[in-house]
């Protein structure tokens, strides 16, 4: 009889292959569905790595231990209390947006700043036959990486003579690989103070590498994470007059609203704490009374107003909330979730950044 083969994982073309070589290292048999086999490299999303049936157990332990050790962070490493902003860029125009409001955010918080971009060749992926057709691409591939360098190092330099940007150091980290497991395990290392990237508007999702490389950030990250829709102009944290800041009522809320206001204690801004009321817990509005309390009394020079926001589709919910109240950023602080949950199921965070038509600052205490 055939056996069942079951779907372990949903990824992009390059991280599925990444999937299958450690779980073939591990004696479990593989396979990909779903492969534009034309165009495999430019498939986004949808690619579903499958194993039998009989092999789900030992794949999911070896999956949970996998991420767990690119979660780990030692604690043995030396603390740095200096500021450090990171931000990945793959040239795109929404991309550039994100750095050149970061070096604007850096200067006021007078951090460094590294900017960081991962290439993939077909040498590395081994997707076909090593053959001088790969030599040929990656040759090409690399040639338009340092065009690409060359010209965002020009762009910089005649923002910062014309005055546009600050002039502050920064360095350009390059690295071969998968871009959301070259960042993570550049933070490891680098450790940055605030992780800053951009997302595409809403149409263009699908299509889209940054974009969901940014939804992978963030939903594994322990640092925060400051996503930028590509057509908002905001271009320096001078320009956020109006905050909502969500609020489950977690205790560690308090904490990820303490490192937002040691992040922007320069600048002059309103409050809203919000809660979405999807269960009509009369509790809630009292809750939130309780939390405007509180932070009336620890900043007494910031406005502060509470807001129950009442319905179970939490995305139009606060789509509505955030354009009646002109919000200029939304802060969450995001639950760290079952690490085999996170496989299957997008979470609320993730659902809002692929929707969000405003800057998002994602905290993970």
């Amino acid at each position: 009889m055939e056996e069942k083969l079951v779907t372990v994982a949903i990824h992009t073309y390059e991280k599925a292959q990444m999937l299958k070589k450690l779980l073939e290292s591990e004696g479990i048999e593989t396979f990909i569905h779903n492969v534009n086999l034309d165009e495999p490299s430019t498939f986004s999303a949808g690619v579903r790595v499958r194993i039998n049936e009989r092999d789900l157990t030992k794949a999911l332990s070896i999956i949970v231990k996998t991420i767990k050790a690119d979660e780990d962070i030692s604690n043995e490493k030396k603390i740095d209390n200096k500021q450090k902003v990171l931000i990945p860029i793959d040239f795109s125009d929404y991309s550039m947006h994100a750095l050149f409001f970061a070096f604007k955010m850096a200067y006021s918080i007078k951090a460094e700043v590294t900017i960081f971009h991962t290439y993939y060749t077909p040498a590395f992926g081994n997707i076909a036959i090593l053959d001088s057709t790969n030599d040929d691409e990656t040759i090409r591939i690399e040639k338009k990486l340092k065009s690409d360098l060359d010209n965002l190092k020009n762009i910089l330099k005649r923002k910062i003579s014309g005055g546009e940007l600050p002039n502050i150091v920064y360095k350009t980290i390059i690295k071969e690989g998968i871009p959301e497991e070259e960042i993570f395990k550049y933070c490891r290392e680098y450790n940055p103070s605030l992780i800053i990237m951009g997302t595409r508007c809403e149409s263009r999702k699908e299509q889209d590498l940054i974009g969901s490389v940014t939804a992978e950030v963030i939903e594994r990250s322990t640092a925060p994470v400051f996503a930028i829709p590509e057509d908002i102009k905001l271009t320096g944290f001078e320009g956020i007059k109006n905050i909502a800041f969500v609020t489950n009522f977690n205790g560690n809320d308090l904490i990820a609203f303490e490192r937002m206001m040691a992040l922007m204690e320069k600048f002059t801004f309103k409050i809203f704490f919000i809660h979405i009321d999807s269960d009509h817990n009369k509790w809630n509005e009292i809750k939130l009374v309780g939390i405007k309390e509180y932070f009336t009394k620890q900043y007494p020079s910031i406005e502060t107003e509470i807001c129950l926001i009442k319905g179970n589709d939490i995305i139009r919910s606060l789509d509505k909330f955030i354009n009646e109240n002109n919000i200029d950023l939304v802060s969450v602080n995001k639950r760290k979730r079952n690490v085999i949950s996170r496989l299957f199921n997008p979470s609320v965070t993730r659902k809002m950044i692929f929707h969000a038509k405003t800057p998002m600052l994602i905290y993970n205490v």
